[in-house]
């Protein structure tokens, strides 16, 4: 039976690495607050909370004098550890959602399944290793965090681009609209999407 509840979620978690303050809150309207000491993060967080509908406040420091790795790991990993915990059980959601998005010379596809099991497929290939001072292979970092806290299948496909910070870009836009449409209450179905009735 559908759950009857506001879908917000608020973490703290501190290690030796990192100290992230994040709140979310499902049904929300794009809104973000965000201060984080990795520019380009916080540009593709802000764009995230936009396109999937969600309000996002984050307050994180981290030590990125060693790198950007940690921090960003840390963010895809608590961001999914709050919709999955914002979502509850689940029940009344569409629960799988898909996009292709296209940006400029740039297309991606993304599909998402938040049937409570991990699984990570990230076929991009960045033309670059660097968006001004951020290392592209960390957006896999990042999504492969979520994927892993939130207990979704998550498949990142880039079809073609040459710009390096539009395939990031498009990447984190497909994901937000991919999981706006997962997320979104489904008028038809008011219980558990699975035939396990749990997921």
């Amino acid at each position: 039976m559908q759950e009857n509840k506001m879908r917000i979620a608020e973490i703290v978690r501190n290690t030796n690495e990192t100290q992230i303050e994040m709140s979310l809150n499902v049904d929300g309207s794009g809104k973000s607050a965000l201060t984080l000491p990795v520019g380009f993060l916080e540009h593709m967080l802000t764009l995230l909370a936009k396109h999937s509908g969600m309000d996002l406040k984050m307050t994180a420091k981290g030590d990125v004098h060693v790198d950007f790795h940690h921090l960003t790991e840390d963010t895809g990993i608590v961001l999914g550890e709050m919709l999955r915990q914002a979502l509850g059980n689940k029940a009344g959601i569409r629960r799988y959602g898909f996009f292709l998005l296209p940006m400029d010379e740039t297309l991606v596809e993304i599909a998402v399944d938040f049937g409570g099991r991990p699984y990570f497929v990230y076929n991009v290939d960045f033309p670059t290793p660097k968006v001004g001072d951020f290392d592209t292979e960390l957006v896999r970092d990042f999504w492969h965090g979520f994927s892993c806290a939130a207990l979704c299948n998550l498949h990142i496909n880039l079809k073609y681009g040459q710009n390096s910070h539009h395939i990031a870009e498009a990447i984190f836009k497909c994901a937000a609209r991919a999981i706006r449409m997962a997320t979104e209450m489904d008028p038809k179905m008011h219980d558990i999407p699975s035939t396990k009735g749990v997921l």
